[in-house]
């Protein structure tokens, strides 16, 4: 057998029979050694029987020469049978680079030693997981021979640790990744997409009004709705390892190459639409929201925190702007920052100093166009900047716990405005769930009635849906209380994603107003607006009450409004809100019959605003100024003689570049359709679906801030010579504003 391999004469001797197989451990000698190691070898053995852990050999290929007889029976059914095979062979595979680095076939090439090194196998369709330990063996001459080494069951460790770890990163409450989970995983994101430019997106979501249920319905309840929020997230994202739970009611989801604002847009509207559906819990109801910040990178930050900072941003804006929505990360919001800082202290004063007014919007009759009362309307007139946007003002009102004070000023002052309107002139006043929530509401109405002589069933209060949230018996008590007043309760934004019909059973209203939002795409072709209009006009017809379409601004509008029997309705194309002042001129007989005023037909809202925007053709780079903007096109003006079929790069700064071409243009404005639809930021305004990287704009000379020196672009001819504009521009700032004052 001398030209057997070590392999077979291990196996040979092996297999000759118990008494003479030979132990890899032994090693020939004189007989006191002899005896040392028979010694020795019987504890071993004794360990082997005691199942405390196994010993095993290989030979220079990395071929089992010996291993404990029960381990060896354990994986092929006979102690002998595994011998020869390869020791790697037994093992799974590992899953991830990081792991083979540290796995046994990595180990076994090395020649090195090795302790305690992991490996994963299958026994009867249950995995076990081993540590391993080697030591190399070198022949007379320091050749390698192979290993020997022993093993260790440590499965029921490792699962106590896997455990531990998942304990560690995941959150108990709702199975989802914890906090420090998610932002490591955003962390190695950001990282692994860089050198690729991939962009990734972070959603932060807030659930609104989550602490009044825990606190009116206990912590249980709390955990349970947690739980049914987590599932809902999971549903509509589809991989719950991109959904974190990072706080009390936070959420944060982290999406790879994903940097499309309309899918991301929709994805925020599907979350919130979601989460403000009614749970039940333990027989109770229960009903929240949910707000949401979106930042994406590189565009909106290129760490980790800068992405979390400026979604959290983007989160506070979405709950400052009303709750129940989505915004964007824009520059803007870190400006805005400061500058809502400034305006929470000056609306500290603004009621004392005479800055805030109540405006009046009438709410018509849909068939006769007579006015049948005015919605009453807050209006703040800043000193130095101007009419502030009530957008702007309540939600900071709100943050330094103004409302109650300012709507109860608006309240009185309504009243007293109204008790001086001749006729049967009605008033209607917004409540909001602060107010409601107070226990003092009833008597200040009573004492606004009282002090202006206004008969009560000429005041209108209007309560939005959210009041129900709690569905408490002190709401029915406080509706009850103020249906005594003899004052009329309206229901207002009704079917914006609270709505129940279970609470119109007992709550008085005598009006249900439906939400612009299901008027303005109510004359869009395969619409569904107008049948759910038609079932709310039924269902308030059934209960005896009127309904008012707001938002009216076409004729197309009203016209449906009229076909679907709404029997009031309100919006510009009656009339804007007017001052009290101007009001009285309207109303001195006691009528006032308004012929509504407008475009024909629906077009894409419009936002009027004033701003500086780039325009670029031919790779040059003009100042101008954005009159009013919409999801198709924009009004342009600052450059002169521009002709129709122009095609120009609208830059409206932070990395968003819209393709347009002029559609009609006279002296210095240019009206311009947008290539590709802009989509709704979540704040009520319009923004690009995509963005250009601040690496590409900066490699084509442009910046993502407007106006930036860079962008002042000098272009060559292709003989060298410079390029001219082909068109002039309004030559200073101050022009355009002398323009917009004559317009």
């Amino acid at each position: 057998m001398s030209g057997d391999s070590p392999t077979a004469k291990n196996a040979a001797v092996a297999n000759s029979g118990s008494n003479t197989r030979i132990w890899p451990f032994a090693r020939n000698g004189d007989a006191h050694a002899a005896a040392v190691k028979d010694a020795h070898s019987s504890l071993l053995r004794n360990y082997e029987e005691m199942k405390l852990g196994w010993f095993w050999a290989t030979d220079a290929d990395g071929c089992i020469t010996y291993m404990t007889d029960s381990i060896g029976a354990l994986l092929t059914g006979g102690a002998n049978d595994i011998l020869g095979r390869e020791l790697v062979s037994l093992f799974k595979p590992a899953n991830s680079d990081a792991e083979r680095r540290r796995t046994l076939p990595f180990q076994l090439i090395r020649h090195a030693r090795f302790e305690t090194t992991q490996v994963r196998i299958d026994i009867n369709g249950i995995e076990r997981c081993w540590e391993l330990s080697g030591q190399p063996q070198l022949d007379r001459t320091g050749n390698f021979c192979g290993y020997l080494g022993h093993g260790t069951d440590v499965t029921v460790e490792q699962q106590s640790v896997e455990e531990n770890t998942r304990l560690a990163m995941y959150d108990p409450l709702t199975g989802l990744p914890n906090r420090r989970c998610v932002t490591s995983l955003l962390e190695r994101t950001i990282v692994a997409f860089r050198v690729q430019r991939r962009p990734c997106a972070v959603l932060l979501i807030d659930l609104d009004r989550f602490k009044q249920i825990n606190d009116t319905m206990g912590h249980p309840v709390g955990d349970v709705l947690l739980k049914q929020v987590a599932e809902r997230l999971v549903r509509i994202v589809g991989d719950a390892e991109k959904i974190g739970r990072i706080g009390g009611d936070e959420f944060q989801i982290v999406l790879q190459d994903t940097h499309d604002r309309g899918a991301l847009g929709d994805m925020a509207n599907a979350i919130i639409e979601s989460l403000s559906h009614p749970y039940s819990i333990n027989g109770s109801r229960c009903i929240i929201g949910a707000s949401v910040g979106i930042a994406v990178n590189p565009f909106d930050g290129e760490t980790s925190e800068e992405l979390i900072r400026n979604a959290d941003l983007a989160l506070y804006a979405a709950k400052s702007g009303g709750r129940g929505r989505f915004r964007f990360f824009s520059t803007e919001l870190l400006r805005s920052a400061e500058e809502r800082r400034v305006l929470e202290h000056d609306l500290m004063d603004a009621l004392g100093n005479g800055e805030i007014a109540v405006h009046y919007q009438p709410v018509v009759n849909a068939l006769t166009n007579e006015v049948s009362g005015f919605e009453a309307l807050m209006r703040w007139n800043h000193p130095k900047r101007g009419r502030i946007s009530p957008s702007i003002f309540i939600p900071i009102a709100e943050e330094a716990n103004l409302i109650p004070q300012l709507g109860e000023w608006a309240l009185r002052k309504a009243c007293m405005d109204a008790a001086s309107w001749p006729g049967e002139l009605r008033v209607a006043v917004n409540v909001s769930p602060i107010q409601f929530a107070s226990d003092s509401l009833p008597q200040i109405v009573l004492s606004a009635l009282a002090n202006s002589n206004l008969p009560p069933d000429r005041l209108e209060l209007e309560i939005t849906e959210s009041v129900f949230l709690g569905d408490t018996l002190e709401t029915e008590k406080r509706f009850e209380v103020l249906k005594a007043l003899g004052v009329r309760l309206a229901l207002d934004d009704f079917g914006t994603g609270y709505s129940s019909l279970g609470y119109l059973r007992t709550a008085p209203f005598d009006k249900i107003k439906i939400d612009q939002s299901f008027v303005r795409n109510s004359t869009e072709e395969g619409a569904r607006n107008q049948a759910i209009i038609a079932a709310i006009v039924a269902l308030a017809g059934a209960l005896g009450m009127e309904t008012t379409a707001e938002g009216i601004e076409s004729f197309d509008q009203l016209e449906t409004m009229r076909a679907l029997k709404v029997s009031h309705v309100q919006g510009f194309l009656y009339s804007r809100a007017v001052s009290a002042e101007e009001l009285k001129n309207y109303v001195e007989d006691g009528r006032w019959v308004i012929k509504p005023s407008g475009p024909a037909k629906q077009r894409h809202h419009r936002h009027a605003t004033f701003r500086k925007v780039g325009v670029i053709h031919d790779n040059h780079y003009y100042a101008a100024v954005l009159r009013n903007l919409s999801a198709s096109g924009a009004l342009i003006d600052g450059i002169v003689d521009v002709p129709e079929g122009t095609q120009f790069v609208v830059d409206l700064g932070d990395g968003q570049l819209a393709v347009a071409t002029v559609r009609r243009a006279s002296n210095h404005q240019q009206g311009v359709e947008f290539e590709q639809r802009l989509v709704d930021d979540g704040n009520g305004g319009l923004c690009t679906r995509h963005r250009v990287s601040p690496l590409m704009l900066a490699s084509e000379g442009l910046s993502a801030e407007l106006f930036a020196p860079n962008n002042n672009l000098v272009v060559k001819t292709l003989d060298g010579q410079l390029s001219l504009p082909a068109f002039h521009t309004l030559t200073e700032w101050k022009a355009a504003i002398d323009g917009r004052r004559v317009a």
